[in-house]
């Protein structure tokens, strides 16, 4: 009686412990700061996430064009108020349009966002919950093309003498 008491009990915990870890895991970009200087730093950072390689490397060059145009606008009112503080309510909204915007790109392009989907394995009817990475799933495609190009190459006949 016992054992049919503890183990939804057991379960469920187990879920919400596994829950946990997948939101403790995600990182969200976050592009704000309340000073020019902090701003410069995060500025430069997110540029340079953005070239090959970095985190951001998979934002497409209009977002990316987006994304730069944002941080200018943000630094020109850094410029001109210094603080958050020091500025009116209506840069203080033009700012945080600005910081919503290229938060909502890079996210989307995140490559360490993770993005979990339902599965069912083959040879199982049981199915699982499996978490990658975009960086992760971006690499398997990757993989996936090059294969079935090298398949391709291969099974196209290199001789075409065969008549002869």
């Amino acid at each position: 009686m016992k054992f049919k008491y503890w183990l939804p009990v057991t379960v469920a915990m187990m879920f919400v412990l596994q829950v946990a870890s997948v939101t403790a895991k995600e990182s969200k970009p976050d592009v704000k700061a309340n000073t020019k200087d902090e701003f410069a730093a995060v500025a430069d950072h997110v540029r340079q996430q953005m070239a090959p390689g970095g985190r951001f490397d998979a934002v497409p060059k209009n977002d990316q064009d987006t994304v730069n145009r944002d941080l200018g606008s943000m630094m020109s009112l850094y410029d001109k108020f210094g603080t958050v503080d020091a500025m009116d309510q209506q840069s203080k909204l033009a700012l945080y349009n600005n910081q919503s915007e290229v938060n909502a790109i890079l996210t989307h392009h995140d490559a360490d966002r993770e993005v979990c989907e339902h599965v069912t394995p083959m040879g199982s009817n049981i199915p699982k919950t499996v978490c990658k990475t975009q960086r992760q799933i971006d690499l398997e495609q990757g993989q996936s093309q090059k294969m079935m190009q090298d398949f391709n190459n291969q099974a196209v006949p290199r001789n075409n003498n065969l008549g002869h």
